[in-house]
Order: structure tokens, then sequence, then C-alpha cells
């Protein structure tokens, strides 16, 4: 009886952890259907790049804010408590209060005076006029905070043109898994027909084992493009900004998927990388005269409030105190010209760099359109291939069953097949991607 129940309860952990088992691989192999287009919006709304892009675009605009102060007052509240047996202060504190007395003149009292008090609430105020230098100063920051809506609509282009491409990449990856599993199939065929005229002696054993090896490889290739789906649909979730584990189940592969937007073949130099070089060079040239605005004099205005009494709650005697401030820096040791110099230079070495940039591009989309129209005749060539070999595959089966073709020849061709079905997944994919490039080297501001 012992041994009974032990033994029912082995089977039943073994059922619970088979159970448990099979759920877990279950569960990681979890597929969702997905869009190129819900791919790309889900990435536009989470990905951390672009959301980190969006924060330099919101700093610049901080510190653009920041300089409003070159046009509002700075206002600053201060209480002071002070006690001192110096006799100018002393004296100063009750000249201060207005409690000075004729007594208070005594030689003695002026020259040894007794710790004096004095509790002083102040209220400053500065109120910048005429400061030409930071005025241009906030008229590039206002340029910046532009230059980082530009990096900011660029990232969401090339955002989107790798979404594309990691979309595509698991698009093939379906295909040739694809194409393995019909080679495999095949193949398969091939084996069991050959392993059964092995066992009535009419084929060698070295035909049997050749099929059995083409069997095993392709069993172990398509194991190797099913962790390849996995990789790609993990990296898109990465773009699109979720947990990574899930298998995206995408459309199918199709040489139409992406549309080509470019038709005279230039660059345009409202790209939005263009345009944020641009105003990097508009914002130095305000900068320069920026400098340049710091040899002219200043003009600003200031004046205080104040209390003074003997008192800590006392509001004995009250002042105020108010001007303006006219202030010239003549020299500065040089500073300000070499700083002028070095900012030029900036300036120049930004111009070349969108020089090279646009030239760079330029040469990118020369190359691209080529590697488009080579993608397009190896596409056409490739069908026409397939067509012929599927056909040759098909005689050749048909001899083999009636003993006209030797096993080599029937794997041979089909290894053919399954190259060519592969190569036409891969020149569709080089064709869309190219594609997706050329829409990301073309796109404009203005479009």
């Amino acid at each position: 009886m012992n041994r009974k129940k032990y033994l029912n309860l082995v089977a039943v952990i073994c059922i619970v952890l088979s159970n448990a088992f099979s759920t877990k691989t279950t569960a990681q192999e979890i597929t969702t259907n997905l869009s190129l287009n819900e791919a790309i919006t889900a990435a536009l709304a989470a990905n951390k790049d672009l959301q980190t892009s969006e924060l330099d675009e919101n700093i610049a605009l901080a510190k653009y804010k920041q300089t409003q102060a070159i046009f509002l007052p700075q206002v600053t509240a201060s209480y002071s408590a002070m006690s001192t047996d110096n006799p100018l202060n002393a004296f100063g504190f009750n000249l201060q209060q207005r409690t000075i007395t004729q007594n208070d003149f005594n030689p003695d009292l002026l020259n040894h005076p007794s710790g004096t008090t004095d509790f002083m609430g102040k209220l400053e105020v500065q109120q910048p006029l005429i400061n030409l230098d930071l005025l241009y100063k906030r008229k590039g920051a206002e340029k910046q905070t532009v230059l980082y809506k530009f990096k900011t609509l660029r990232t969401k282009e090339y955002l989107t043109f790798e979404v594309q491409k990691a979309y595509l990449q698991l698009q093939l990856a379906f295909e040739a898994s694809r194409v393995l599993e019909d080679a495999l199939k095949t193949v398969k065929s091939v084996y069991n027909f050959t392993d059964n005229h092995f066992k009535q002696g009419l084929i060698q054993k070295t035909d049997v084992l050749n099929a059995r090896v083409h069997v095993t490889t392709l069993e172990s290739n398509l194991s190797k493009s099913k962790s390849g789906i996995s990789n790609a649909s993990d990296y898109l979730s990465l773009l699109m900004g979720k947990k990574t584990g899930l298998i995206y189940k995408t459309s199918s592969q199709s040489n139409d998927q992406i549309q080509e937007s470019n038709t005279n073949q230039q660059i345009d130099s409202s790209r939005a990388d263009f345009m944020a070089m641009q105003k990097a060079i508009e914002s130095s040239n305000l900068m320069i005269k920026s400098t340049r605005m710091s040899y002219l004099p200043k003009l600003n205005a200031f004046g205080n409030y104040q209390y003074n009494d003997s008192q800590l709650t006392g509001f004995g005697a009250h002042s105020y105190f108010a001007g303006l401030q006219l202030s010239w820096d003549i020299f500065k040791g040089g500073k300000t010209k070499n700083t002028i110099v070095a900012q030029r230079l900036e300036r120049d070495k930004l111009s070349i760099q969108l020089a090279q940039q646009k030239e760079q591009s330029q040469l990118d989309l020369d190359k691209s359109l080529r590697a488009l129209a080579d993608a397009k005749y190896e596409i056409l060539q490739l069908m026409a291939s397939i067509e012929q070999s599927s056909e040759a595959l098909r005689i050749l089966q048909n001899r083999y069953q009636q003993g006209l073709e030797n096993t080599t020849d029937v794997l041979m061709a089909e290894s053919q097949l399954s190259q060519q079905k592969f190569d036409l997944a891969q020149a569709v994919f080089t064709s869309n991607v190219t594609k997706a490039y050329v829409q990301f080297l073309t796109t404009s501001t203005t479009k």
C-alpha cells in the first residue's frame, strides 16, 4: 500500500512539473501581431532616445527663459542684527537710527562708545536698463531652442528609419524560417523515400547517409533561424520601449512595402539635421555680436529702502537710496578680443561641417539609388531563376522516384532552390531597407 501511494505521489508531481514546464514554454513563445505603422507609432511614443532628445529641447527652452532676467528687476529682502563698539560704526548706527543728540558728540563717547546694536530691514532692487551684450545673448539662446527642435525632429526621422529596418529584419527572419521549413519538408520526403528503398536493397547506404546529413543540417539552420526571430523581436521591443521576450508576427514580406518618395534625387537643404546646424551657426553669430557689444557701456538702475532701530521689532528710522550706474569695461587684458577670435573659429568650423555633411549625404544618396537599382534587377533575375529551379527540381524528383536520378542530384537541386529563395528574400530586404534609407536621406522640414 505504501509503495502504491508513493508511486501515485510521484505521478502527481510529474504531472504538475510537466504542466509548469509547458506553461513556461508557452509563455516564452507568446506571439502578437504587429504592423509596421504600429511599430513606428509605439516607438515614437516610448523610445528612450527620443525622450532624451525632448528633454534636451526642454532644457534649452528653460535656459532661454532664464535670459528674461535682462528685462526684469532683481529684488532682495534682508534683515540684519549687528552690535559693535567700533567708534565709527557705533556712531553710524546711531545716525542711521536718527537718535543722535548733542551728548553724542562728547569726545569720550565718540572715542569709547559702549556696545551699540542695530537691527536693519532692507529691500534692495536692481533694474537692468541697457545691456546690449545680454540682449544678443538672449537672441542666441532663442536660436538654441530652435536648434534642439530640429534635433528632436531628426531623431524622430532616424527612429522611424531604424524601426523600419528592424521590422524588415524580422520579416527576413520569418521568410528565412519559412524557406528552411519548406526545404526541410522536401529533404525529409527524399530521406524517407531513400530509406525505404535502402531497406529494400535498391539504394546504397551512402545515399541514405547523405540525405540524413541534409536533414540534420536544415534542422540546425532552422533552429538558428528561430533564434534570429527572437533576437529581431527583442530589438523591436527595445526600440518601442517595451519589455523583451515577445515574438512579433509581421505582415508578409513585400517589395512594395516601403514606397519610394524621392524623385529629383537631390538632398534637400531644409532637412532637419542641416537646419539644426544652420541654427547653431546663426546662434554663434549672435554670440559673437554679444561679445562685441560688451565693449559698450552698460546702464543699470539700483535702489534700496531700509529700516534701522535699536530694538528687534522696532522700525524707528527709515531711508532710501537710489541711483543709476553707467559702467564701461575699457580693457580686460585682451580677453574680449581673443574670445571673439575663438567664437569666429568655432562658427567657421560649424560651417565646414555643415558643407561636409551635405556632400556626404549626397554621396550616400547616389550610392543608395544605385544599390536600389541593383536590388530591383536582382529581384527580377532571382524570380526567374526560382521558377526555373522549381521546375528542374520537380522533374528531378519524378525521375528520382522512377530510379533514373541519384540522391545527390536531387539534394543539390533542392539546396540550389532554397538558396535562391533565400537570396530573393535578402534582395527584397535590401530593396526595402534602401528605399527607407533614401526616404531618410531626402526628408525635409517642408514636407
